[in-house]
Formats: C-alpha cells, sequence, structure tokens
C-alpha cells in the first residue's frame, strides 16, 4: 500500500544527500470492548495509520513521521529527518551506520478462518457479560467482588521499502483479552487474579480459548488458596515452577538484559540497563546445560509473529542463552553495526509514529523431557509455584522477586494444601544455575512489551515449560 509514496520517500531522501533511507507504511484497525461486572462500559473502534521515515545522514541517524500520506506529506517527513540529523551532528560522537543485510522482498499475511467482521457485536459482548453471572457458581465461600473484561481485535499491515532494496509487506490479524478477577472473604481478605490471552488469527482464536470455562476453572483454583492456604516452609527446599511464572521471568531476565541496545547503554536513562557487557557475549556463563532461552519470531499464531522485522531482515529463532552460555543478544541493524556483527531480525515499530526498535518477540526457556508428574516424584518436601500475582527485578535484570498465586506444598511427591502467598527471590545466575529438571510441554502466555522514549508497546509470547529448582528459600509477601 501507497507504494509510490514509499518510493518516493527514499528517492527524496537520497537527493538530499542521506546514505540510507526506509519508509514504512503502517497501519492498525480493530475495535475494543470493555466490560465491568457484566455491564459495558464501552465499545468502539480504532484506525490510525502513516508512514515512519528514516535516514542515515551525515553519521547521524534520524527519524520522523507523518499521517499525510502523499508526496508532499513524505517530502516535509524527510526533510524534518534531515533536519534532526544535522542539528544533532555536534553532538554525535561516533558515525552512525547500519550493518549490511540481505534484506527481503516478500509478501505475507496470517490467514484467518473466522473474520472480525463476519462475527456481531453483540455475540462478542455476550460472551464477556456472560461471565459476571456464571463464575459465582463456581465459588463455594469467596465472593465474586469485581471482574473486569476487555478485549480487542486489531489488523496490523505494514509496506516497508528501503534505499538497501528492502520491500516487505505484510498483514496481521491479532486478537487479546484481558481479564481481572477479585476474590473476598470476610475473614480472608481478598486474592486477584489477572489474566492476558492473545495471538495472532482471527476470531476463531478467541473462540478457542473458552473463555467462560477459562475463568471458571481459575476461580476453582484460587479460591482454595484464599480461603486454606498456609505460609511456605522456612527452610531451603525444592521448588517447582510453573510455565506462566517461567515465562515472565526468562522475559524478565534473559530477553530484557540480552537487547543490544541495552547492553550498549542507549536504554539506560528509558528502559534501563543490563548486567551483560559486550566482553562478555560468547564467553562467560549465566547458568547451567538446562539454560537455553530463545526468542523466535516465527512461531505460527504467536502474539510477536513477524517473518522480517521493520527494517527488512528474515526472522529467525535467536539462542539468547544457550546451553548456560551468554550467547546471541538481540540486535537490530544498528546494534548491529555497532557490535560489528550482523543483524538477528529484532527491529519493531509499535507504530507509523515509532522507531525500530531492538525489541523481543517470542521467548521462551527450551523444554526438557519430563512430565510434571516425574518433576515432583522425589521431592520430600517442596512448594508448586504455577501462577503469580506480582513481581519486580531491578534495572539491570539481575535481583528479582516473584510473589507466587496458585501455589501448592509439595509432601512426598504429592501436590498437597495451598500456600498462600510465597515469594520467590533470586538473582538472574542463581536462577538459570539452579534448574535441575525441565518439563516437557512448553507454554506460551501473552503479554505487552514496553520499552523507549517515547514508550512503545508491542505484543509478545513468554514462555516455557515447568522447571524444577533445588533447595531455594521461599519467603512470604506481606498480606
Amino acid at each position: 500500500m501507497y507504494e509510490d509514496v514509499l518510493y518516493y520517500a527514499v528517492d527524496y531522501g537520497l537527493s538530499q544527500g542521506a546514505v540510507y533511507v526506509e519508509a514504512r507504511y503502517h497501519r492498525h484497525r480493530g475495535s475494543e470492548i470493555v466490560v465491568r461486572n457484566g455491564a459495558v462500559v464501552g465499545a468502539g473502534m480504532m484506525s490510525k495509520e502513516g508512514i515512519g521515515v528514516r535516514i542515515v545522514y551525515g553519521g547521524a541517524l534520524a527519524f520522523s513521521s507523518t499521517t499525510d500520506l502523499t508526496r508532499e506529506g513524505v517530502r516535509k517527513a524527510v526533510d524534518k529527518a534531515v533536519s534532526l540529523a544535522r542539528s544533532s551532528k555536534p553532538l554525535v560522537k561516533w558515525v552512525h551506520a547500519l550493518s549490511e543485510e540481505r534484506v527481503g522482498k516478500s509478501k505475507y499475511e496470517v490467514l484467518v478462518k473466522e473474520d472480525f467482521e463476519n462475527v456481531h457485536l453483540e455475540d462478542k459482548v455476550k460472551v464477556l457479560v456472560s461471565a459476571w453471572n456464571e463464575l459465582p457458581k463456581v465459588l463455594r465461600e469467596a465472593k465474586l467482588a469485581s471482574l473486569f473484561e476487555e478485549y480487542v481485535e486489531v489488523v496490523e499491515e505494514k509496506t516497508l521499502v528501503s534505499s538497501d532494496g528492502a520491500h516487505v509487506e505484510s498483514k496481521t490479524p491479532r486478537v487479546f483479552y484481558w481479564a481481572n478477577m477479585v476474590l473476598t472473604h470476610p475473614q480472608r481478605g481478598t486474592l486477584q487474579r489477572f489474566i492476558e490471552l492473545g495471538g495472532s488469527g482471527g476470531y476463531e482464536v478467541f473462540r478457542s480459548w473458552r473463555i467462560r470455562d477459562y475463568l471458571a476453572e481459575e476461580a476453582r483454583n484460587i479460591e482454595p488458596v484464599l480461603l486454606k492456604g498456609i505460609e511456605p516452609p522456612r527452610e531451603p527446599i525444592d521448588v517447582v515452577v510453573g510455565s506462566e511464572v517461567v515465562g515472565l521471568i526468562v522475559h524478565e531476565s534473559a530477553g530484557h538484559p540480552m537487547e543490544a541496545d541495552r547492553i550498549w547503554g542507549r536504554e539506560a536513562a528509558q528502559a534501563g540497563e543490563s548486567y551483560v557487557k559486550p566482553e562478555m557475549i560468547g564467553r562467560e556463563r549465566i547458568g547451567n546445560q538446562n539454560a537455553t532461552v530463545i526468542d523466535d519470531p516465527t512461531i505460527p499464531g504467536s502474539c510477536g509473529f513477524y517473518l522480517y522485522d521493520d527494517e527488512g531482515v528474515p526472522a529467525r529463532p535467536r539462542y539468547i542463552y544457550y546451553k548456560g552460555l551468554i550467547n546471541e543478544p538481540l540486535h537490530n541493524r544498528w546494534s548491529a553495526a555497532v557490535f560489528g556483527t550482523s543483524s538477528n531480525a529484532a527491529a519493531r515499530a509499535m507504530d507509523f509514529a515509532s522507531e525500530p526498535l531492538v525489541r523481543m518477540a517470542n521467548t521462551y526457556l527450551e523444554p526438557g523431557d519430563r512430565t510434571f508428574e516425574e518433576l515432583i516424584e522425589d521431592v520430600e518436601l517442596g512448594v508448586y509455584v504455577k501462577s503469580y500475582m506480582e513481581w519486580n527485578i531491578d534495572d539491570i535484570r539481575w535481583g528479582q522477586r516473584y510473589v507466587g498465586l496458585e501455589s501448592y506444598m509439595i509432601r512426598k511427591g504429592e501436590l498437597a494444601e495451598p500456600v498462600l502467598y510465597p515469594a520467590l527471590e533470586f538473582t538472574t545466575k542463581s536462577f538459570y544455575s539452579s534448574i535441575v529438571a525441565k518439563g516437557k510441554d512448553l507454554r506460551f502466555y501473552a503479554a505487552t512489551c514496553g520499552k523507549g522514549e517515547p514508550a512503545q508497546g508491542v505484543p509478545v509470547w513468554a514462555g516455557g515449560p515447568d522447571v524444577r529448582l533445588r533447595r531455594m528459600r521461599v519467603g512470604v509477601a506481606p498480606k
């Protein structure tokens, strides 16, 4: 779409002295429904489109964007980028460049079985509204204090052209669902569960989640935690961490610190720093042989799906940590040039008004070969943390803490009574060095990853198997 305008932008930028020009048409269109306690709060449609232009000029890298999709509009955007590059030239400490890559010429789209527009708004609303009436039926003693739900469907379309030959067109529909469920009991207090689901595809993806059944199961599982949860043991014990928590851990302690722009320091005043230093890559270990973390944009149906990044580089799996080794940072073409390597297609932009940054896509811990029963069968005393309620991690992605939600004692190889607010606290190295066994079932969880200034949020998956950690202390979060 708008190919002639994009090629005009590239040609015009080169004529003004830029050594590299890329122009990206980027559109999002979709709709949203918000429901609180069974009542529709709002519903609406959204559409935003424009063209982003990025240039390398006089050793400076500059970005501009416009909603004017005419030649005159993109000419002004290019002029603005050139002006920004000129004005920033005195501040440039080293000459900016992009790595040499074999960029793509391709057109692809995610096919859908059921188009969003073929499902009536009333039918979508009915699914969300009904949950408020159905959930109290599965509760025994606790009450459903509140239920917030949000449904979003969006179709993302892009056309990218660049002065070094990239021409990539893509169309990716995605659907998302968020819910926040709060249970309350007069003597035991409250407990809340936040749920986020997402994937690429049509309405059939949303149907596959069976939302009412999903919420009912979550309510059944967390009610006993609220009513009967006990404190975990104080002594060091084996801990089994569920795939949902593992996915969050690898996103925060592998994906983010291995973003090359963060390693270099570009994100220091924005999203934070990294414990990783350039000289550690390929040389130092962060864990044992069980610590392999992969980021793969090409997983079909995933939130972070793409086949070419926003610089036209073909996507592939990236082995961030490989058998405990700090192995492969995520790179776009700018960071690859800085590090003297090749891009691994990690350039993503949130929308037309955002520059492509180094971003994750679908990050996960490589699974093992154990069933869940085999993970816990020889645990005399331990804790299983299936899901989480809250978490935090420090600025360099080293020290971190996760508070469990649905959690259980493990006694003589069997799950036992529920545990209330178990807190896992460890460093990145101690986590990846303590993995003694991994489950064989790989599960993914949707998230929106934030980064940059101005802030950009992009859809991702994070996941992994259930894992067993050796001899850890489990704290108790305040009630």
